[in-house]
């Protein structure tokens, strides 16, 4: 580390901030669907993503190796061009943050990465294939896969337990599909340490090449694996609050059974792309997976104007990403004053995001509260055991059951009384 640069000092600093920042947008991608269930406690559950996020970290270097020496080009590449890629990458993750939009950090850090390299070299810098094949692809079949096996998982559980009718049997599996979730959300949790904390890995990694450090094609040293393990378990532990509400109560009412559904299907794609060195986007493969067990209960919906706020980000980030790191890598080609004044432009415009997401706070004392206030009225031990199990009747068998109820008979003063209903 003896000839680590400043310039070079404060891109690894920038990348650790990063992975802050990538650690509480992501932690709705585990603990969303544990929080809006009730399985875990706010405060309880990003503690615990937090630690498994930080075990996860050292379980592989495959995703660290994709991004220190497959995007781009190593040879020829400025450290700079590292600097502006993260600048492009942190503001657009607190953008997203901010409206509550489960974005891709993976793909912002893409997109800031690409964006800078052309600006500095041109296309020629870029690995298309690469991009291709261990980037694009899985960001398409990643939700695709994980929405699909939610899905089929979620209705396989209730038809399982379609016949269960007894009251103490309906508590116990109530809460055995609880524990489930806490047990699946912990799995989430350490598949996102594998994959995301290893981007941050990555892209240090590639700074030091460039600055001369490391060799090309090298491994993460100890340092970095420790450090960027360290900031996403920080920044999981704080709590991406507005994400988490937006995954457990904007795109769709989970029941303790489908969050398991979602969490186990989420985590089984993560981890086979991590051991393949595909670097996927968490984000979208635990969206995709709340959306198929969404769907997976019979009177289950979408909310689809969020779904459709969330797609579009999703398209918007590598290309936004890219001109943010794009415009950035334009100022550190100018010299010295140029790199100031980018650092600047990332210190105020976090800071102005910052100050604009305390004009409507959410935290983990109101990270469950919707605009329909029904949603929080409390509930029995046995009516909550009954619908974490079955599904509630649909609108049709209500307006047959309403039908045969007949309307109660007049007054005695013949003042007629409005029919019964259900």
């Amino acid at each position: 580390m003896e000839h680590i640069t400043l310039l070079l000092a404060i891109v690894v600093v920038t990348a650790l901030v990063f992975d802050f920042t990538n650690g509480f947008h992501d932690t709705a991608n585990a603990m969303a669907t544990t929080i809006s269930t009730g399985a875990l406690k706010p405060k309880t559950a990003v503690a615990m993503s937090a630690v498994l996020n930080l075990v996860g970290a050292f379980l592989s270097v495959e995703v660290a190796k994709t991004i220190s020496g497959g995007i781009v080009n190593e040879n020829g590449l400025r450290t700079e061009v590292i600097f502006a890629a993260l600048v492009g990458a942190i503001l657009w993750n607190l953008l997203t943050w901010l409206v509550g939009l489960p974005s891709s950090s993976s793909h912002a850090l893409f997109g800031g990465l690409i964006g800078a390299a052309v600006m500095s070299a041109g296309w020629s810098s870029i690995n298309g294939g690469t991009v291709v094949t261990k980037v694009l692809l899985p960001a398409i079949a990643a939700p695709l896969v994980a929405g699909l096996a939610a899905m089929l998982a979620a209705k396989l559980t209730y038809r399982i337990n379609r016949n269960v009718t007894d009251e103490n049997q309906l508590k116990s599996t109530a809460k055995g599909y609880r524990a489930g979730q806490i047990a699946s959300a912990g799995l989430v949790s350490l598949a996102h340490g594998t994959n995301d904390a290893q981007k941050t890995m990555g892209i240090i990694t590639l700074a030091l090449v460039t600055g001369g450090v490391l060799a090309p094609g090298s491994n993460p040293p100890m340092w970095v694996i420790v450090s960027a393990g360290v900031a996403i378990a920080l920044g999981t532990y704080l709590g991406g609050w507005r994400i988490i509400r937006t995954m457990g109560k904007g795109l769709t009412d989970l029941q303790p059974p489908q969050g398991f559904a979602a969490q186990t299907s989420a985590a089984t794609v993560i981890l086979a792309s991590s051991h393949l060195g595909f670097s996927l986007s968490t984000t979208q493969s635990c969206s995709g997976a709340v959306m198929g067990a969404g769907l997976g209960r019979k009177g289950g919906v979408v909310r689809w104007s969020t779904a459709t706020r969330m797609f579009v980000a999703w398209g918007l980030t590598l290309p936004a990403a890219g001109l943010v790191g794009a415009g950035a890598e334009f100022l550190t080609k100018q010299g010295p004053w140029g790199i100031t004044a980018t650092a600047i432009l990332l210190v105020g415009g976090s800071f102005a995001i910052w100050l604009a997401s305390r004009r409507q706070p959410v935290d983990h004392t109101n990270v469950n509260d919707t605009e329909d206030a029904t949603a929080d009225e409390p509930r029995g031990v046995v009516t909550t055991a009954m619908a974490a199990v079955a599904p509630p009747p649909t609108a049709s068998a209500v307006s047959d059951l309403s039908a045969t109820i007949p309307a109660p008979a007049a007054a005695p003063d013949d003042t007629p009384r409005p029919a019964a209903t259900v």
